[in-house]
């Protein structure tokens, strides 16, 4: 299955929508990107997406990736430095947990869809939205590896 294959239409829709409504509360910038192997390490290859999607150019280094390797049953949350030095301890393994449960019992959309509001809404308490300040513009929330 090709990685833009892997949602349907409506789920493609919740995600990008839960996307928007966390974004619309925070400075920060929140990306999924699917693909169909993982090459390497998941936490390299989120990290080498992550820099390939430029989510390190917020102005305040509060992006977050979700990176997912559909055939490989991997998955990595990736947060940026601005947002890492100020999350609690364990902050994204608990979101990873959880959507590992969500994984198992075959509910890929509901987990990553509960992941993006979890970190939206750390987010919004540590990088709230200011009409006036927010210069983070980074287009298309979903995007798709080979």
């Amino acid at each position: 299955m090709k990685p833009v294959d892997f949602f349907t239409p409506a789920q493609k829709k919740a995600i990008e929508d839960a996307i928007r409504q966390a974004e619309m509360n925070t400075s920060g910038e929140i990306r999924v990107h699917i693909e169909k192997q993982c090459k390497g390490n998941v936490l390299d290859r989120a990290t080498d997406i992550f820099a390939m999607l430029k989510m390190h150019k917020t102005e305040q280094r509060n992006g977050v990736l979700f990176y997912l390797s559909i055939d490989d049953h991997q998955f990595a949350i990736l947060g940026d430095a601005g947002l890492n030095a100020r999350v609690p301890e364990n902050y994204w393994s608990n979101i990873k947990s959880m959507m590992l449960e969500e994984f198992k019992e075959g509910n890929v959309a509901i987990g990553l869809i509960r992941g993006i509001r979890m970190a939206g809404d750390m987010l919004k308490t540590l990088f709230p939205y200011k009409r006036n300040e927010d210069v983070n513009e980074l287009p298309d929330e979903i995007s798709f590896g080979s």
